[in-house]
């Protein structure tokens, strides 16, 4: 089972589709009766129609790029992207947010707007490195959402967090990842060019477009295999149990990460936690972003502190 999916995004010239991808998971376990309740595939109902989107002014040292809120936020939702991916992964999210809600798109190191930084060795200093630049980033209501890679991100930030008493997040959202303590078996990234493009393109995680560009590819693929390495590598065969309602996401037809590994999460969890079915495969955050906005706005920590999603119904 994959790691952390990847996702090519596009640079400067031609922009290319941001197609997400995958990452190999873990052996598929059957889910223990403790896991996560299941919540029916079906979607949610559709968010409200949102006041016109307002981009906001990010910090220079702020890892948070295209930063985009709906009307005035009350709910900070931090998204931390899949291998590969960037900031511009979200970018299907912009027109969906529900009101009140701010997106805050993380770039990591190694692509986007910090294409020259060094990517750390270890997924735990990256979260490190992450906890110290998004400190001032919390300082109002706020979620942390991690797509496949990305959630197990989001996890070892928000360990980070409570140990270092900061805010925490109202809850912490992963989506389409093998749990922290689930060992990969199945590696990719040591494979030549030829090889990884041969899976991301049986996963679809490369926009066909992209094929048109080979030195951007080249370069697409060199970000995908660091990534992929660094989520091949991390496994806390201990994991932490986080305070925070911890609210796990995937796809119907994922099947990279299936139900059963989902399930896995809630050896992560102190307290509340949930595990929702959302239509779609491993792409299904951007494939069908009003359906997984619909049901980010739904949960009971971020309603309570949005009133203004309250006043639209």
């Amino acid at each position: 089972m994959p790691s952390g999916a990847a996702l090519a995004t596009s640079p400067a010239p031609p922009a290319a589709p941001q197609t997400p991808a995958t990452s190999p998971a873990a052996p598929r376990t059957p889910a223990t009766p403790s896991a996560a309740p299941r919540t029916p595939a079906a979607a949610p109902a559709a968010t409200p129609t949102a006041p016109p989107a307002t981009t906001a002014a990010v910090p220079s040292t702020s890892p948070v790029v295209g930063r985009v809120a709906a009307g005035e936020p009350r709910v900070r939702l931090i998204c931390l992207p899949q291998a590969g991916g960037s900031a511009g992964t979200f970018s299907s999210w912009r027109g969906h947010l529900p009101p009140g809600f701010e997106l805050a798109a993380v770039d990591l190191p190694g692509r986007g707007t910090r294409g020259a930084e060094p990517l750390p060795a270890g997924l735990g200093t990256l979260a490190d490195r992450l906890a110290d630049a998004l400190a001032p980033e919390l300082g109002m209501p706020y979620a942390l959402f991690g797509h496949s890679m990305g959630a197990l991100v989001a996890y070892e930030l928000a360990v980070r967090i409570e140990r270092r008493g900061l805010r925490p997040p109202l809850a912490l959202l992963v989506s389409a990842s093998r749990a922290p303590h689930v060992p990969v078996t199945a590696r990719v990234s040591g494979r030549d060019d030829q090889a990884l493009l041969a899976w991301l393109t049986a996963i679809g995680g490369i926009p066909q477009d992209l094929l048109r560009y080979p030195a951007y590819l080249r370069h697409a693929l060199r970000v995908i295999r660091a990534d992929l390495g660094l989520a091949e590598r991390y496994h806390a065969p201990d994991p932490v149990r986080v305070r925070t309602p911890l609210h796990v996401f995937g796809g119907t037809e994922d099947q990279l990460v299936p139900a059963d590994q989902l399930a896995r999460w809630s050896a992560c969890a102190a307290g509340e936690h949930t595990l929702t079915l959302l239509p779609g495969g491993h792409s299904y955050p951007y494939t069908g972003a009003p359906a997984v906005l619909a049901a980010l706005a739904a949960l009971p920590a971020l309603a309570q502190e949005n009133p203004q999603k309250e006043a639209v119904r």
